[in-house]
């Protein structure tokens, strides 16, 4: 039998999980001889679920375009910011992204937000999930270059498919009146449909005011915080507490 045309045949129909599991059984064969011949099968279709499984999060990352790599193991609970491990666990089961639930993550600067909303996407790009991350800033930026190019449409599109739309550093500034536009377009195309994660040093309380205008603050607000899930975090700056500095 000729293993090598076989192998190639494997990798010429973009099958390299079983590929490699097939050499693998090759190269060791005392190791699988006592196997019947669906039990060797049944290990090359698990190598290659496994294979695109791992190639899909790898693609999902990529496009996340996450700003940070971060992982819910490496989060810090010891430091007092009203962060705790049971909300979190809950949080990362995802069922909220899943129901199309918004979070919000407020907090001063430096006390883990960014982190978390990082920590959040990655966990949901390794559950099959698709996630964009984008500053507030860059995140408009984006739209209007796309009003002047003619792919505000598309982008539009790709954000409303989106299963988590992250929005990072959102309220420093007041909204123009076409950035309050181009909101209520994204939140009111996702309303229903996604799951958004705000982070913001702006309570919420007075996101009307950065909004700008009552009558578009009221519809965007009204799709964003009926149905979601706030997180407010409290204390130090967490890069004085990790970098051994005195609180001011």
């Amino acid at each position: 039998m000729n293993h090598q045309h076989t192998l190639q045949q494997l990798h010429s129909l973009r099958l390299t999980g079983m590929a490699d599991a097939l050499s693998q059984q090759l190269d060791q064969p005392t190791t699988y001889e006592e196997l019947g011949f669906f039990e060797r099968l049944s290990l090359l279709v698990n190598s290659e679920s496994t294979c695109r499984d791992n190639r899909k999060i790898v693609r999902l990352l990529r496009q996340a375009k996450l700003r940070l790599n971060a992982h819910p193991a490496d989060i810090d609970y010891r430091a007092r910011r009203g962060l705790h491990k049971d909300t979190l666990a809950q949080l990362l089961q995802l069922d909220w992204i899943r129901h199309h639930r918004n979070l919000l993550i407020e907090g001063a600067t430096g006390t883990g937000k960014t982190f978390l909303a990082c920590a959040l996407g990655q966990t949901a790009c390794e559950h099959g999930l698709s996630v964009r991350y984008f500053r507030a800033s860059r995140l408009f930026e984006m739209l209007t270059v796309a009003h002047g190019d003619g792919s505000f449409g598309k982008l539009l599109a790709q954000l409303a498919k989106t299963e988590l739309l992250i929005i990072d550093d959102w309220g420093l500034d007041i909204l123009t009146q076409q950035q309050r536009n181009d909101l209520l377009e994204v939140i009111e195309d996702r309303h229903g449909r996604g799951a958004t994660l705000i982070t913001s040093q702006l309570p919420s309380t007075h996101w009307h005011e950065a909004i700008g205008e009552p009558t578009l603050a009221d519809a965007i607000l009204d799709r964003l915080l009926h149905n979601a899930t706030k997180l407010q975090l409290k204390g130090e700056s967490m890069r004085k507490i990790h970098l051994g500095v005195d609180p001011l």
